[in-house]
């Protein structure tokens, strides 16, 4: 597989962006969802950012209250045994190894535009914030899809009670209307296609089952975009290969004469996260038509094996031009990236099933 980076890269680091608030600093800029409007490429931001502690002994945690629209500050010492703090982006009880107590950054999405596709500019605010009780710990990995002259974002929305998707819609990246979440806890990763088939609209999500099953990919169908049923099993995991740990969806899907074209995320046991590709049938999309059995993008560069979280490389958009994808990705939940492949060369390298 031919790949080539932009010299330019990283596009975005967290040194770019200006902290919402003075007393936090940036530490990812990253997992950004790509549309095209007008004249520029805008670039979701996933912006986390976190409170600065001037004492080591003190771990912050910043949570959104949705009763004062303020965030508060959670301060934990770094030796307080109820507490597990191994993991630099979360915290966890040591009573409770399913889920976490706090996470160590908040997260948001901000806007970067750019005329040429390598050169960005960051809007100073932020475009959506934490705003209700469903996000606050945060809002994090969207995705754009343009229907008609809409462009719905959605996005996972991380509060106590888990990790939903939630859905935003806006016609011009000025104004918002929130349409609430979408996919209940435990899920994420979703992506919906950017049109109807047979009457439907469809999606990709990622359930993460705690009882029986894996972090494996689904389907389901919609009328309206808000309320989703008929949920499919799609694709699984694969023993002894790169996708063996965890997957989900990456890129919107792409419209090819061979099929749907899904570019998605999967994770080794190890937590080398890798881009593969999976071929859909064009009028049902719950039917698998090809495969990767190699990944199309994994992290050897630099930047996307050291940064964050290392051996990362992490699409939410690609934009495509001919036979050109430019695939736009997040390197070591850290910075963004982006690549150029041939769409020919994917179709080609997959194997059907």
């Amino acid at each position: 597989m031919n790949v080539y980076r932009y010299e330019e890269n990283p596009l975005v680091t967290p040194m770019d962006v200006k902290p919402h608030r003075e007393d936090f600093e940036v530490i990812g800029a990253f997992n950004a969802g790509i549309e095209q409007y007008n004249d520029e490429t805008i670039m979701l931001l996933r912006v986390a950012e976190r409170p600065i502690s001037d004492d080591p002994g003190i771990v912050k945690a910043p949570v959104y209250n949705p009763e004062t629209n303020e965030l508060e500050i959670i301060e934990l010492r770094s030796d307080d045994p109820l507490y597990d703090f191994a993991d630099p982006r979360v915290i966890r009880r040591h009573d409770d190894s399913q889920s976490f107590a706090f996470l160590t950054s908040l997260s948001y999405l901000r806007i970067a535009r750019s005329k040429d596709g390598h050169h960005f500019t960051i809007d100073d605010e932020p475009f959506v914030y934490p705003s209700n009780e469903l996000e606050t710990y945060g809002i994090e990995d969207p995705r754009i899809t343009k229907i008609d002259d809409t462009y719905y974002i959605y996005f996972s929305a991380v509060s106590p009670v888990g990790v939903g998707e939630s859905l935003v819609s806006t016609k011009d990246f000025v104004e918002i209307e929130h349409h609430g979440m979408i996919f209940a806890p435990e899920n994420k990763d979703v992506l919906i296609f950017p049109e109807k088939i047979n009457g439907l609209y469809y999606a990709l999500h990622r359930p993460v089952p705690k009882s029986a099953g894996k972090p494996e990919m689904w389907i389901a169908e919609s009328t309206n975009l808000l309320h989703w049923g008929n949920h499919k099993y799609l694709l699984g995991l694969r023993e002894g290969m790169w996708d063996n740990g965890r997957m989900g969806g990456g890129a919107v899907p792409i419209k090819t004469e061979k099929g749907w074209l899904e570019l998605y995320h999967g994770a080794s046991k190890e937590d080398r996260y890798c881009m593969g590709a999976v071929l859909l049938d064009l009028e049902d999309p719950s039917q698998v038509i090809a495969r990767s059995d190699q990944p199309i993008l994994a992290p050897e560069a630099d930047y996307e094996v050291e940064g964050f979280f290392g051996n990362v490389v992490f699409s939410c958009g690609a934009i495509v031009e001919g036979d050109i994808v430019k695939l736009y990705y997040g390197v070591a939940d850290t910075s963004m990236a982006c690549a150029e492949l041939s769409l020919n060369e994917i179709l080609e390298s997959l194997t059907y099933v």
